[in-house]
């Protein structure tokens, strides 16, 4: 204790210590933000993580409940059901290009299974006469061409469909496709293509529909759910412990510079120390005694 009050005095009083103490606390100080920083996209990354299993778990709702006009959509409404009622409108269906699908293992093993090919997007029309768009699956590209070999057609007459809220992607600038095609999600060239109103800001992932079509595309892979948060909290701990790091080294100097200038109380504390280690080492008559023994 002594040693530790002749360190903050030293500190405190003499001139040559005040620009080190200085950068330690500046130090401290960013170390200190970084951590909180860390911390904060840990809180970030868990509360999406929990946002996305709950949003993706719950209940189906109509969709007129979840989304009150035709560009309402929130982020945290990412993966909600929703249940629409409607009819198809096969006639204005769009490919999306260059989507991939992820098919798990390969034959040969490889675990990166992503088959390229579209994403079907069928317009439903509402009875109010709105239209929301429904992605209806993958469709992998074809044998002989770039386009699928076979584009099922979805369920005609009064569909109840079950989707998953997915956001506008919005057109890709400079992109291109040919008739028929799509080069993004974008709801406003889809609804432009459609010629009435429709949803624009979210469209939905097809979970199930009553009655079902004959045929349906591949069901697009689920997304990974995961309670790892990354290695914020770990950052954030070793932030802090840079910080204490920065004080002890400083200390240990202050320390160091009293022990040579024959500070008393630092002086003090060392022959203590020495005396204590020396209690607690074996004697020599101990270690010769303890030899012959064996």
């Amino acid at each position: 204790m002594h040693q530790v009050r002749a360190v903050l005095k030293a500190l405190g009083q003499d001139g040559r210590w005040r620009r080190p103490l200085a950068l330690a606390i500046v130090f401290a100080i960013g170390c200190g933000l970084l951590s909180w920083w860390q911390w904060a996209r840990y809180r970030e990354t868990a509360e999406a993580n929990a946002l996305v299993i709950a949003n993706y778990s719950a209940t189906p709702r109509p969709l007129t409940d979840v989304l009150h006009s035709l560009t309402a959509y929130r982020a945290d409404q990412q993966w909600t059901q929703v249940t629409v009622t409607g009819r198809y409108l096969p006639a204005e269906e769009l490919l999306v290009r260059n989507r991939t699908n992820d098919i798990g293992d390969t034959s040969d093993g490889d675990s990166d299974g992503d088959e390229a090919g579209f994403e079907l997007l069928v317009p439903l029309l509402l009875p109010d006469g709105d239209v929301f768009v429904v992605d209806r699956g993958f469709l992998p590209v074809g044998s002989t061409q770039d386009r699928p070999d076979v584009v099922p057609d979805p369920a005609s007459g009064s569909v109840t469909v079950v989707a998953r809220l997915q956001a506008d992607e919005g057109p890709i600038p400079g992109r291109t496709a040919p008739a028929g095609e799509i080069p993004s999600i974008d709801l406003k060239a889809v609804a432009q293509h459609v010629g009435r109103p429709t949803y624009t800001a979210a469209y939905g992932l097809m979970v199930d529909e009553t009655p079902p079509a004959a045929t349906d595309p591949q069901q697009l892979a689920p997304p990974t759910f995961s309670d790892d948060e990354g290695m914020h909290v770990s950052y954030a701990i070793q932030w802090i412990a840079f910080a204490v790091i920065a004080f002890t080294a400083l200390f240990w100097s202050v320390r160091r510079s009293l022990s040579d200038a024959g500070d008393p109380d630092v002086l003090e504390a060392e022959i203590r120390a020495e005396t204590r280690r020396a209690a607690r080492a074996p004697s020599d008559e101990s270690v010769e005694d303890a030899l012959l023994e064996r």
